[in-house]
């Protein structure tokens, strides 16, 4: 009799352990994000807020790991949803995207919203050049007034830029001087440019934080990143743009992978992403317009930016063309 009721005790905690880690599984989500650590912090608050029974992961991968990810695993990758990841990525991967179209959409301005609504507006992001006066003033250098400045070899090891082949930022300067200049003009400014950056880094935000630390005094990076410094960290950085050709600019979006967009937990955290995060993150970050009559209300952010022709940007076949060239 004894070993019956163990037997019994025995089955009922495996049914019971089981149990929970099912529901445990269930309140389990996964979002792949390309945000700055900051953006990033900040939704990981709100979420913990919105859903503290969930166990919500964030991971930050760089535009190019992001989309070689997806790519890589397809529908069964670990992302139940991804974020800020650039267009022409999410247009050749959104076979692995849920339809959203049940959503309301009515807010987002209606260019950005593609036809087949497998992905939504994340935001639209302007590059600029980002310069420390004070560090050039220290050298007894001009503040460069055009891209050709930046040729001078007075500015040798003072640039920092993001690398396209693995930075949405970095791509869409490249692309904003190849529709300026044309092809070969563009990718010989290059070349001598190279001679005189630091670095290219890997992400976007690299150069502003290579400003930050004093390794450079010249930044091709992002707009956003630069406000977000001057305003939490007290530097003072100027921001222009060389026009032309203008501002180089880009914008991503956010999708659910497909098969998982009817669970519970997705469904409610994607739901609050689009009732909360998204706007959030664009009354304190980055408030280039994606929504109707959107308002840029934040601190030392450029009010009237000068966008440059971005044509192609989006393309695959260019992109797969101009990376080939790219050689640093």
């Amino acid at each position: 009799m004894k070993k019956v009721i163990f037997s019994g005790l025995a089955a009922a905690a495996v049914v019971s352990l089981f149990l929970a880690c099912a529901k445990k599984d269930a309140n389990k989500v996964v979002i792949f994000t390309s945000t700055e650590d900051f953006r990033t912090e900040h939704m990981q608050e709100l979420l913990k807020a919105e859903f503290p029974s969930y166990d919500i992961t964030l991971q930050t991968l760089s535009t190019g790991n992001h989309a070689a990810k997806i790519k890589a695993e397809g529908a069964q990758t670990e992302a139940d949803i991804i974020l800020n990841l650039e267009t022409g990525h999410l247009e050749a991967l959104q076979d692995y995207f849920a339809d959203l179209s049940g959503y309301d959409l009515a807010g987002f301005l209606p260019d950005l919203v593609p036809a087949s609504r497998r992905y939504l507006p994340w935001d639209k992001s302007s590059g600029a050049i980002i310069i420390d006066r004070a560090k050039l003033d220290s050298l007894g250098l001009a503040v460069p007034a055009s891209y050709q400045d930046l040729l001078k070899p007075e500015y040798r090891g003072l640039i920092s830029m993001p690398n396209p082949k693995t930075s949405g930022t970095g791509y869409m300067f490249l692309v904003s001087l190849i529709n300026a200049w044309g092809e070969d003009a563009a990718f010989a400014y290059f070349d001598g440019l190279g001679k005189n950056v630091l670095q290219f880094t890997t992400s976007g935000s690299g150069p502003v934080n290579a400003l930050i630390q004093g390794e450079a005094a010249i930044a091709l990076g992002m707009t956003l990143t630069a406000v977000q410094a001057i305003n939490s960290k007290g530097v003072r950085f100027d921001i222009t743009f060389f026009d032309p050709p203008g501002a180089p600019n880009i914008t991503t979006g956010m999708a659910v992978i497909k098969g998982k967009e009817n669970r519970p937990a997705v469904k409610a955290v994607f739901a609050f992403t689009l009732a909360k995060l998204v706007k959030d993150d664009k009354e304190l970050y980055c408030p280039e317009a994606i929504f109707v009559d959107q308002v840029n209300s934040i601190p030392n952010y450029p009010r009237s930016i000068p966008y440059a022709d971005m044509t192609g940007v989006y393309d695959p076949a260019l992109k797969e063309k101009y990376l080939a060239r790219w050689k640093f």
